[in-house]
């Protein structure tokens, strides 16, 4: 903020004319820039084998900002950013280096904007080695220098007082001992890091356990952690790991007798195709639920995997016979942007089916999920 002093001559009743000094403020620059971390370790990476950072960056402002440009300090390094950014938008900025010379190497890129009278100074550092192992294939993912071959956990039919654990592989790409471990972890998870302190160019395990005694609910349930490469780390949208988790209902009470009474769901369909919205914001489905059993079929749960969908079912109980309809409809905007498969999670009394996955099939960066 700015300052500013108005004089202005006020004539009083006895007309003398006094100087009045008014004191305002106002705002230099409606934008404000904010970085995530301004430097980015990008570890080892072999000769001629192009390395990128991705700095993440939001405008909090209340106008658009403007990056008037982003230039890097040598022909080595090539840079993506987006021109204009919304009022309170997040965005991404690239800086990958062309690795053509040995050894290690910091590299800067000044961005001007409209958002500050000076520029935001982005660095990228690193070492680059005669020859590295290319672990693409097995550690696919990376947080800056550390790799790994996943960043999502899930935890599918669970059974109550059932501990499932899964791994994830990691490797220190860096040049510095790492200490990787699993931040805000809730109560029904736990970790062990093997070994506790990575050495540059090993590799260990995270393994993470699910305690479903733990667990409150039946169905779905979704928290998000935070993978660490040492001890006391900022947590950060690029070091998000989302978890889920669907505890079935025990129907083992179901004999040969019982099972013959119980009901029965029929989907007309469980695959919904949103891959191509044909340049509509959203796009809507109808699947038809029927109960060909013999009792009351009960939907206790009907949960989403993701952002980007509405659902309404028409009837949480059918009687033998009755049908209902799920209504779906998915965001385009918002679905081009979710990191985990899009689902829908229906938990009922029908023992052959107490769980029911409704697969939402779309389209992200040409290809799509499924």
């Amino acid at each position: 903020m700015r300052n500013v002093f108005c004089k202005v001559k006020v004539k009083t009743k006895w007309g003398i004319v006094l100087p009045l000094y008014l004191f305002a403020c106002t705002p230099l620059y409606a934008q404000r820039l904010v970085v995530t971390n301004t430097t980015v370790e990008c570890g080892r990476t072999g000769y001629e084998q192009p390395v990128t950072a991705t700095f993440e960056l939001r405008n909090k402002g209340l106008r658009k900002l403007v990056i008037e440009s982003v230039k890097a300090d040598c022909g080595c390094t090539r840079v993506e950013y987006p021109k204009e950014v919304g009022a309170g938008d997040k965005f991404e900025i690239k800086m990958t280096y062309d690795a053509r010379q040995l050894g290690h190497f910091h590299k800067m890129a000044a961005v001007k904007s409209n958002a500050t009278k000076k520029p935001v100074y982005l660095t990228m550092k690193g070492v680059v080695l005669t020859e590295v192992q290319d672990y693409a294939g097995n550690y696919p993912l990376s947080m800056g220098e550390l790799l790994l071959d996943k960043n999502e956990l899930e935890y599918d039919d669970v059974n109550k007082g059932d501990s499932p654990m899964q791994e994830i592989h990691v490797y220190n790409n860096g040049t510095k001992p790492m200490t990787p471990n699993i931040m805000h972890l809730p109560p029904y998870l736990s970790a062990i890091a093997t070994p506790e302190t990575l050495l540059p160019g090993r590799g260990g395990t995270i393994a993470v356990t699910l305690h479903s005694d733990k667990l409150r609910d039946y169905g779905l349930t979704q928290t998000t952690v935070y993978l660490a490469k040492r001890l006391g780390e900022k947590v950060g949208s690029d070091k998000e790991i989302p978890v889920s988790a669907i505890l079935l209902p025990d129907l083992k009470s179901y004999d040969a007798t019982s099972k013959a009474q119980a009901p029965q769901l029929q989907m007309s369909a469980t695959d919904v195709d949103f891959t191509s919205f044909e340049g509509k914001a959203r796009k809507t489905a109808d699947v038809l639920l029927l109960n060909t059993g013999q009792s009351i079929l009960t939907i206790s749960s009907l949960q989403m995997f993701t952002a980007g969908l509405k659902v309404t079912l028409g009837k949480r109980e059918l009687a033998p016979g009755q049908t209902t309809t799920l209504k779906i409809t998915g965001y385009a905007d918002e679905l081009s942007k979710v990191r985990t498969r899009p689902r829908i999670l229906m938990i009922t009394n029908d023992p052959d089916h107490s769980k029911v996955v409704v697969n939402i099939h779309i389209h992200k960066d040409g290809t799509s999920r499924e």
